[in-house]
């Protein structure tokens, strides 16, 4: 915990009202998570210069269970990641009729949207992915109101 604490991480709430008042717009968070258990969950709001590389975070861990591991990172869409076509997967749509990118990158499973300016990134570490499958990820970004 302490370590999280030291590099900027505070609670879920906090970070996502610090990157509203810095967009100067709502930002709403999943109302589902995976179905594995956390012990810890933390939020940071990445202030860089200027607004390119800024972006809000969550994380969520297991201090009994490593590979628990949960991360959302959410930022404009104006400075959104773009996804090369040869990473993606598979393609799903959400129930809003988006779509929905599902991706690999260093070791997690990511599924990609954008939903009201903002661009998801919801990642669940490979080692759970029979417990947390796409499908899940999928429910989790349609859990978003």
């Amino acid at each position: 915990e302490k370590l999280y604490v030291e590099v900027g991480y505070k609670s879920v709430p906090e970070a996502a009202m610090e990157a509203e008042q810095h967009f100067k717009q709502d930002l709403k968070l999943p109302l589902r998570m995976p179905p594995i258990p956390f012990t810890h969950s933390f939020g940071r709001f990445n202030n860089m210069e200027g607004e390119l590389n800024d972006d809000s975070e969550v994380e969520c861990i297991s201090e009994a269970a490593p590979e628990n591991h949960y991360k959302i990172v959410i930022r404009p869409i104006k400075y959104k990641i773009s996804i090369n076509d040869e990473d993606i997967l598979k393609v799903y749509k959400l129930k809003n009729k988006d779509k929905a990118l599902y991706i690999n990158i260093s070791g997690f499973n990511v599924l990609v949207f954008e939903k009201d300016n903002w661009q998801y990134m919801l990642s669940i570490d490979k080692r759970v992915s029979n417990k947390v499958t796409s499908k899940a990820l999928v429910e989790i970004a349609d859990s978003i109101s």
